[in-house]
């Protein structure tokens, strides 16, 4: 092996050190499935919707419309005669616009006081998957997701142009910060809303759509060093809260 070519040869494998020992946590893993809202009705989020100026509006309704029903994808869930998965519904969407074009609807979780509330999303996340019913009518569907930098991502997870449900899922790409290099390590993302999108060769007069279960593919796996709990945002705060100057 020629001289340059052993230099460049030890860089890499010199880096690859360096990236492990540092991102520890990267390297080993502990994937679990974490429910983010199964949309029965009975979370502590509220969820309503906002939509583009095009949204119809008469005197005795402004859309879109939200609501429960006693419907859910039976692949996922079987029929449920027996009630052993307990009270299943559904997230129900109602839209309707005057004109047809880009329009869109987005579906965001409020608490109390129906203030915005994003819903923390435990780990490293690999994927987002959620049950989608569509009406074979030509529309899309896009999740956004907030950094610890305060940036959001939107991301694309599927198009809605087939019948009944579906399971719609995207990775979260590798260019979406979840770690640090500084203690603690860990920088979970919050999800933010989802957003229903029609295309301009698509009727937009009404529709509807339903959403069941929204889920999160992660790594739990945290790497535990000596003085640990001193890296833990919670323990720091108790520590110095009744720190005198």
């Amino acid at each position: 092996m020629k001289h340059g070519s052993f230099k460049i040869v030890c860089l890499i494998m010199w880096a690859c050190i360096t990236v492990f020992s540092t991102y520890g946590d990267d390297v080993s893993v502990d994937w679990e499935t974490k429910v983010l809202e199964t949309f029965n009705g009975d979370s502590e989020y509220t969820w309503r919707t906002e939509a583009s100026k095009f949204s119809t509006k008469t005197d005795q309704i402004t859309y879109p419309q939200t609501t429960y029903v006693s419907s859910w994808p039976i692949a996922a869930f079987g029929n449920n005669l027996d009630g052993s998965r307990g009270e299943l519904k559904s997230l129900g969407i109602h839209g309707r616009f005057d004109r047809r074009g880009y329009n869109w609807i987005d579906v965001y979780p409020t608490r109390g006081d129906n203030t915005p509330a994003e819903i923390p999303i435990p780990g490293r996340v690999t994927l987002l998957d959620m049950w989608v019913w569509g009406a074979n009518l030509n529309y899309y569907i896009e999740v956004f997701i907030r950094d610890y930098n305060g940036v959001v991502h939107t991301l694309k997870l599927g198009d809605i142009d087939y019948a009944g449900w579906k399971n719609l899922r995207v990775n979260i790409p590798t260019s979406v910060p979840q770690s640090k290099r500084v203690l603690p390590r860990y920088a979970g993302l919050t999800f933010v809303k989802f957003r229903i999108w029609t295309q301009p060769t698509e009727k937009v007069n009404d529709f509807y759509v339903y959403f069941k279960q929204f889920k999160a593919l992660t790594d739990v796996f945290e790497t535990m060093f000596d003085g640990n709990e001193l890296a833990d945002p919670q323990r720091v705060q108790d520590i110095w809260a009744n720190v005198s100057n």
